[in-house]
């Protein structure tokens, strides 16, 4: 079979699962980057002539190039993924990455933001114009629930209820957020404010957060708003801010402020716990003792 045929074939599996578009196209680029490869330096086109040596020396080749060892592990999982998939198809019956290991990563701790930093974020658009408002209680969905971005990004008006939140996450897997009442009393008057703005304007869409246009924002148009936003705020220059850095500082502050871990793998859509206690790395001892008491 040619491997092009079943990586389209791929693409469109991920399609049917409901996979996000942009894990979709992730997958798409990183199998076809391979697939160049092994036609390139191998004249590998079928799948029955590709070998475990073959895709080892393509990572060995991103090594050279100085590619860090996340981006390389996160390429196998691509390939891996691509691989599974065909054998589960029986297109082949042996599993060419199976013995392919990830490449050893140092861990790296994410630096988070103090409470005097998420305090200043969050009063740094005093403003009342819509702009403002909008970006204020953006600012607090991220701190309060520890939503991710995309998440944020396709949120509708109808997810959001009297005390929480039915936030549809990875995999199209839903999941209940509690609201507080500070983050309530932001999307009230965010509301309302959106309500007059768009008042005499043709709306097509019904998500929460809109451009200044009335269409849906884009990852790169809030990951702007928050690195100038901690720019303004003058906030560590250790801290890289970002989206899942917000979401870091949730997951940090909750753990602080004794949450058990599961139920904090469950309130951020963690496939499994270890992926949730990645967040007690960033804690100092003393902070790792208490948390979750």
């Amino acid at each position: 079979m040619l491997l092009q045929e079943l990586s389209n074939e791929f693409k469109f599996n991920c399609q049917c699962r409901k996979l996000s578009e942009k894990t979709t196209s992730n997958y798409n680029k990183q199998v076809c980057y391979l697939l160049r490869y092994l036609e390139q330096e191998h004249s590998v086109t079928q799948l029955e002539d590709v070998k475990p040596q073959q895709i080892k020396q393509f990572l060995m080749m991103m090594q050279k190039k100085g590619r860090k060892p996340q981006y390389i592990n996160d390429l196998l999982k691509a390939f891996k993924c691509f691989f599974k998939y065909l054998q589960e198809e029986e297109y082949t019956t042996t599993l060419v990455t199976e013995k392919i290991r990830n490449v050893k990563q140092s861990k790296v701790i994410i630096q988070t933001f103090t409470d005097d930093e998420v305090k200043k974020m969050i009063q740094f658009y005093t403003n009342n114009d819509y702009l403002s408002i909008r970006n204020r209680t953006i600012l607090c969905m991220f701190f309060d629930t520890g939503v991710r971005l995309n998440e944020l990004i396709t949120l509708k008006d109808e997810q959001i209820h009297d005390d929480y939140i039915l936030i549809h996450g990875k995999g199209d897997k839903e999941r209940v957020v509690p609201k507080s009442p500070y983050l309530a009393k932001c999307l009230f008057k965010y509301q309302i404010v959106k309500k007059s703005y768009f008042e005499y304007k043709a709306i097509k869409y019904s998500n929460v957060f809109l451009s200044k246009n009335g269409k849906p924002l884009t990852h790169e148009a809030i990951e702007r708003m928050v690195r100038v936003t901690g720019q303004e705020c003058n906030v560590s220059s250790s801290i890289r801010c970002s989206p899942h850095t917000l979401r870091h500082t949730f997951a940090q502050m909750q753990l602080k402020n004794g949450l058990d871990i599961y139920a904090l793998s469950r309130i951020m859509g963690h496939e499994s716990i270890s992926i949730t206690q990645r967040y007690l790395e960033g804690l100092k001892d003393r902070e790792v003792l208490t948390a979750g008491t």
